[in-house]
């Protein structure tokens, strides 16, 4: 096992690193749009669609619909201040609120959405389509003035949200005592919760030295905790609806790694968050 995801992740990275950098923003577009089909397919599962058709029709209609929006927007290459963008990624803020809710108070919570197919399959629209307009956004940032400037900050947020996971995997090794959420994810502590938001304050703070930005330390640093601190939240959200669907991955897509959702959970609310706050950020300074 250990060697398919040293394997995968040895093509992988290579892979979404040139995607990030070398794509012009519409092969990024259909990139992210065949990514967010793929984890649709996986999310027909934790909705409770068993049949493979089902699943593949999901697929389809979330590609047809983002694709729809997305190209009923053609100044989205050069800008992000578009408001039906912004306002689909202000309401994944509402979203993941509730979905803390649900997590904190789990498995009573199930009782609200275990018996609804459309509940569920509500929860993977939030979480599925802010997530692409996020990456969108993020990798669109001053396009029109420096191609590199979105990749650099979208590049960034992927390291501060895998860099908060291994560090809150280490910690928790080492340290872990007392479980964090023990009826949705048992392996998960509260010394590597901490050890994990340790990791992305260094990584703020390492990042802000390196970079040349517009926002002072501080700021970066707080935006960074509250998207580590969101990234948990994407991971535990996942957990407790494969929990409910009975099955440890998304899928089998990636080899040693499970599915789509299973790589990108942390990201489907990191993504988002991190972009509201970034236009928060320069609307005001």
């Amino acid at each position: 096992m250990l060697k398919y995801r040293l394997l995968s992740a040895f093509i992988l990275i290579p892979v979404v690193i040139a995607a990030l950098f070398w794509l012009p923003p519409v092969g990024f577009a259909i990139t992210t749009l065949v990514v967010c089909m793929l984890a649709a397919w996986e999310w027909g599962q934790l909705a409770g669609f068993k049949a493979r058709s089902q699943r593949v029709w999901l697929a389809v209609l979330c590609g047809l619909l983002l694709a729809l929006m997305l190209f009923a927007l053609p100044e989205y290459q050069r800008t992000v201040h578009i408001p039906f963008i912004e306002a689909s990624l202000w309401a994944s803020l509402a979203w993941w609120f509730a979905a803390l809710l649900l997590v904190l108070f789990y498995p009573g919570s199930a009782s609200i959405w275990r018996n609804s197919k459309t509940l569920r399959l509500v929860f993977g629209v939030l979480t599925i389509v802010p997530f692409f307009w996020g990456m969108i956004v993020l990798r669109n940032w001053h396009y029109d003035i420096n191609h590199y400037t979105g990749s650099i900050w979208l590049l960034y947020v992927m390291v501060l949200v895998w860099g908060a996971d291994s560090g809150a995997y280490m910690f928790g090794k080492m340290f872990g005592k007392h479980k964090l959420a023990p009826k949705v994810s048992p392996g998960k502590t509260w010394q590597g919760f901490f050890g994990g938001l340790f990791t992305s304050a260094i990584i703020s703070v390492l990042f802000g030295m390196w970079a040349n930005l517009d926002v002072s330390p501080a700021i970066l640093l707080t935006c960074s905790v509250v998207a580590a601190l969101a990234s948990v939240l994407g991971d535990l959200t996942e957990s407790m609806f494969k929990r409910e669907a009975g099955i440890k991955d998304s899928g089998h897509l990636i080899p040693g790694h499970g599915g789509i959702l299973d790589r990108i959970d942390s990201l489907t609310a990191a993504v988002p968050v991190f972009a509201c706050l970034l236009l928060l950020v320069f609307r005001t300074i």
